[in-house]
C-alpha cells in the first residue's frame, strides 16, 4: 500500500509504511496511460500516427464506455514514458482532424492518484502515520533570516544554523511520516538555510526536495483565491496548513478515512478541494464500470423555456427568521438532506431528463427521473451509510480518543456530502449536469415546506428554517394538551420525506439578529444558550467571522454571557463600557487586535488607499510577497493616516493601536448582541453618553 508516491528520474518510488519506518519500492517500468475516442470513424485510424510520437511507448485498442449509459466501444489506449508527457501527447492527439473529432480521457489525474488507480493499490497506510509539526515565522519566509521556529509546539530561538540543526535532530529522532508545516515555503526555506549554514539536514527519507507546482491565483464563485506553491520530499507527506481544507477541518483521522475512500495519497488529499476528492471517488466508480474520465467537461445544458429557467434557477428554501428572543426552541435537521435526496430519488446526471420517460418526477420543474439506477446514488450511498454508522458508534463510545477520531471522520464525510449536490452544477465537474443540481434543490424546497406545514398543524411555530434545518417553539395560541409531541411529528416528516429528520439541539433561548438596515431578519445570524448547560451557539455574528480581531470576538462572547444572565440591554451596555475602558487604557495586547483579510488583487490595482493596501505595501517592503487571494494580517495603529503608516503587520509586533478604530468594531459587535432585544447603535450611544468615561469617538 503506497502511502506516498515520488516520481524521480523517470522512476516511481512507492513508499509503504512499515513497523520501523518506511520502505521504498522502485517501479522502473510504469507507463501512465490515456485513452482516445473518435467521432465518425474508427479510432484505430490514428494509431500509427500516435505511435510515432516521441513519448509514446505502446498503443492498443480496448473496449471502454464514454459515459455511464454508453455502450462499450473501441478506444485507443496510449501509454507514455513519463507522467509529465501525458498532457502534451493528449493535446497533440486532440488537435488532429476536425475540431472535436478526437477526444482524450484520463489525462489530468494527479500523479499519486493515477499511480494508485493504475496499479490497483490503495494508498491507505499500513499503520498510523507519525506527524511532525514545523512552523517557521512569516518574516523568515520572506527576506529576513531565520531566527526562530517551532517543532511540535516547542519554540526555539537562535542563529539559523542552530535552528536548522534542531529540525534535523527532531526528524532523525521521530522519523516522521508526515511533515505538517505552517507554509509550504518551509521546505525550501529550511533546505536553503541548511545549505548556507553547512548543516546536514535531510527533510525526506532520501536527500532532496521538489516543487510540484508553482503558486497561482484563481477565481471561484466571484471570490479570488490563492493556491500556494506545493513541495514534496522523498518518503514523507508534506501537509501545508495554509493550503489544506480537510486537515484543518477533520485532522489526520478524517483525512486518512478519505484516503481510503478516494485513493488519493495523503499529501494530495490534504491540498485537494472538496470537489476534487468527490471527483476522485467518482473516478474510482467509473474505473470499476469501465467508464472513461473526460479531460474536459462538455456535458451540454438542456434547452429550457424562460419560465422553466426562472423556476429552476433557485437554491434551497430559507424562511425569514422571527427577529427577537425565543424561549425553549428546538432545532431539527434533515440528516444529509441533499445526498439522501440523490439516493432516495435516484437523481444522477444520466437519470434526470432521460430519454426513456416523459413524466413530472421533480416538483415544480416537471423533470423526469429514470427508473434505471444512477451512478451518483451508488457513489454517495456508502458514504451516507458510513457517516450514519459512525455517528451511532460515536454516541456509544466512552473512550475520548476514539470519540474524537470518529468526530473527525464524520466531519470529513460531512463536507463531501454537503458539496456533492452543488458540484453537480459546477461547470468543470467531470460528471456533473446542471439539471441534476436543479432537481436536488427543487426536491429540497418541497421537503422543507412540507415539514413546516406538518409542524404548524401539530401546534408548533416555526421561527426559522434554512434549507435543511428548522427551529420550532410551542405555538402560544395552542393549548398544551392539543399540541402533538415533537418526536411524533419528526417521525411523520421523516416517513413522508424518506429522509430522517433528526433532533439537533434544544435552546433555553435563541436570538435572531435583524439586518442592519432594519428590513427583516438576517438569514444566518443568530446566537443562543444550549439547554443543559452545554454552552452557547453562535452563527454569522462577528465572533464567527475570520476577519474579527480576537479581542472583539472574545468581548462579544462575554456580552452574550451577560445577555444570558439578564436579557437586559442596559446590563450588556454596562459590560460593553468595561471593554471600551480596557481599549482606551491601552490594556489590550495589540496581538489580540490583528485583523486578517484576503486580498482580491495586487496592491497597485486598488483604486482606494485602504488598510489592506497599506498592509500589502508593508509586506512588500519586508519581502513578503502577497498575491491576490492570499491573507494578510495587520493591526491598525493610526487610521487617520493615509499611508502605509496607518497599520503594522501582525508579524511586526506592533506596540500600539488605534483606540477609536477598535472601539468602533467593538460597538458594532455589541449592536449584534442587543439588537434582538430592540436596541440599536443609537441606543448604545445614548446609554454610554451617561457615563463620564464613555468613548464617544467610537460612534461614526
Amino acid at each position: 500500500m503506497p502511502f506516498t508516491v515520488d516520481y524521480r528520474d523517470g522512476d516511481v518510488l512507492a513508499w509503504t509504511l512499515t513497523d520501523d519506518g518506511a520502505r521504498a519500492e522502485v517501479v522502473a517500468d510504469y507507463s501512465p496511460e490515456l485513452f482516445v475516442t473518435r467521432e465518425g470513424g474508427p479510432v484505430a485510424a490514428c494509431r500509427e500516427a500516435v505511435e510515432r510520437l516521441p513519448s509514446v511507448v505502446t498503443t492498443s485498442t480496448e473496449r471502454r464506455r464514454r459515459g455511464w449509459r454508453s455502450d462499450p466501444e473501441d478506444v485507443l489506449r496510449v501509454a507514455v514514458d513519463d507522467v509529465d508527457r501525458l498532457r502534451p501527447v493528449a493535446a497533440h492527439v486532440r488537435d488532429r482532424g476536425e475540431p472535436g473529432e478526437y477526444r482524450c480521457y484520463d489525462v489530468d489525474l494527479t500523479r499519486g492518484f493515477r499511480y494508485c488507480l493504475d496499479q490497483g493499490r490503495s494508498p491507505e497506510p499500513a499503520r498510523e502515520p507519525r506527524p511532525l509539526a514545523i512552523d517557521v515565522p512569516e518574516p523568515a519566509l520572506g527576506d529576513e533570516s531565520l531566527d526562530s521556529l517551532s517543532v511540535d509546539g516547542e519554540d526555539y530561538t537562535g542563529d539559523p544554523g542552530d535552528l536548522v540543526a534542531r529540525v534535523a535532530t527532531a526528524i532523525e529522532r521521530a522519523d516522521p511520516d508526515v511533515l505538517v508545516c505552517n507554509s509550504g515555503e518551509v521546505v525550501p526555506t529550511l533546505a536553503e538555510t541548511a545549505t548556507e549554514t553547512g548543516v546536514d539536514l535531510q527533510l525526506g527519507r532520501r536527500p532532496g526536495w521538489q516543487r510540484l507546482a508553482g503558486a497561482s491565483t484563481y477565481e471561484s464563485y466571484g471570490q479570488v483565491h490563492h493556491s500556494p506553491a506545493r513541495y514534496t520530499v522523498p518518503g514523507r507527506a508534506v501537509v501545508d496548513r495554509s493550503n489544506t481544507f480537510f486537515y484543518r477541518q477533520a485532522g489526520l483521522d478524517g483525512c486518512l478515512d478519505l484516503v481510503a475512500r478516494s485513493w488519493k495519497p495523503l499529501q494530495e488529499l490534504a491540498w485537494a478541494s472538496i470537489g476534487n476528492v468527490l471527483t476522485a471517488i467518482q473516478i474510482r466508480e467509473a474505473r470499476a464500470r469501465g467508464v472513461l474520465v473526460p479531460w474536459n467537461s462538455y456535458r451540454h445544458e438542456f434547452f429550457k423555456s424562460a419560465s422553466r429557467l426562472h423556476d429552476a434557477d433557485r437554491g434551497g428554501h430559507t424562511l425569514s427568521p422571527a427577529v427577537g428572543v425565543h424561549e425553549d426552541v428546538h432545532e431539527l435537521d434533515f440528516g444529509s438532506l441533499y445526498p439522501n435526496i440523490i439516493c432516495t430519488r435516484n437523481i444522477s446526471p444520466e437519470t434526470v431528463r432521460c430519454d426513456c420517460h416523459d413524466r413530472a418526477d421533480v416538483p415544480g420543474l416537471g423533470y423526469s427521473v429514470c427508473d434505471e439506477p444512477g451512478y451518483l446514488p451508488d457513489v454517495l450511498g456508502p458514504l451516507v451509510s458510513a457517516r450514519a454508522e459512525m455517528k451511532d458508534q460515536r454516541a456509544a463510545v466512552t473512550d475520548p480518543d476514539r470519540r474524537d477520531a470518529l468526530d473527525r471522520k464524520v466531519e470529513a464525510l460531512k463536507w463531501i456530502l454537503v458539496a456533492c449536490f452543488g458540484y453537480q452544477g459546477f461547470s468543470n465537474a467531470k460528471f456533473g449536469r446542471i439539471e441534476c443540481h436543479e432537481a436536488i434543490n427543487a426536491v429540497a424546497r418541497e421537503i422543507l415546506l412540507d415539514a413546516k406545514e406538518t409542524f404548524e398543524r401539530g401546534g408548533w411555530r416555526v421561527v426559522h428554517g434554512i434549507v435543511d434545518s428548522l427551529w420550532v417553539t410551542a405555538a402560544p395560541d395552542v393549548p398544551d394538551d392539543e399540541r402533538r409531541p415533537l418526536e411524533d411529528l419528526a417521525a411523520e416528516v421523516s416517513a413522508a420525506a424518506e429522509i430522517p429528520l433528526e433532533y439537533e439541539a434544544t435552546y433555553d433561548w435563541l436570538a435572531f439578529v435583524p439586518r442592519r438596515d432594519g428590513a427583516g431578519g438576517a438569514l444566518t445570524k443568530y446566537f443562543g444558550a444550549v439547554a443543559d448547560d452545554e454552552g452557547y451557539k453562535y452563527r454569522g455574528i462577528e465572533c464567527r467571522q475570520d476577519s474579527t480581531p480576537p479581542f472583539v470576538a472574545d468581548a462579544q462572547r462575554d456580552l452574550i454571557r451577560v445577555f444570558d444572565e439578564s436579557h437586559d440591554p442596559a446590563a450588556i451596555c454596562a459590560r460593553l463600557a468595561h471593554h471600551l475602558d480596557r481599549l482606551r487604557s491601552g490594556a489590550v495586547d495589540p496581538a489580540d487586535l490583528a485583523i486578517e483579510t484576503h486580498t482580491s488583487k495586487a496592491a497597485d490595482a486598488y483604486d482606494q488607499r485602504t488598510r489592506t493596501v497599506a498592509a500589502l505595501e508593508r509586506a512588500s517592503d519586508r519581502g513578503l510577497e502577497r498575491r491576490p487571494g492570499q491573507a494578510v494580517r495587520y493591526v491598525v495603529v493610526d487610521d487617520g493616516r493615509g499611508s502605509r503608516e496607518r497599520v503594522r503587520l501582525a508579524s511586526e509586533d506592533p506596540g500600539e493601536y488605534d483606540e477609536s478604530f477598535y472601539a468602533d468594531l467593538l460597538v458594532r459587535a455589541a449592536e449584534s448582541v442587543v439588537s434582538p432585544l430592540g436596541w440599536d447603535r443609537s441606543d448604545l450611544r445614548d446609554r454610554l453618553a451617561d457615563r463620564t468615561d464613555a468613548v464617544l469617538a467610537s460612534f461614526r
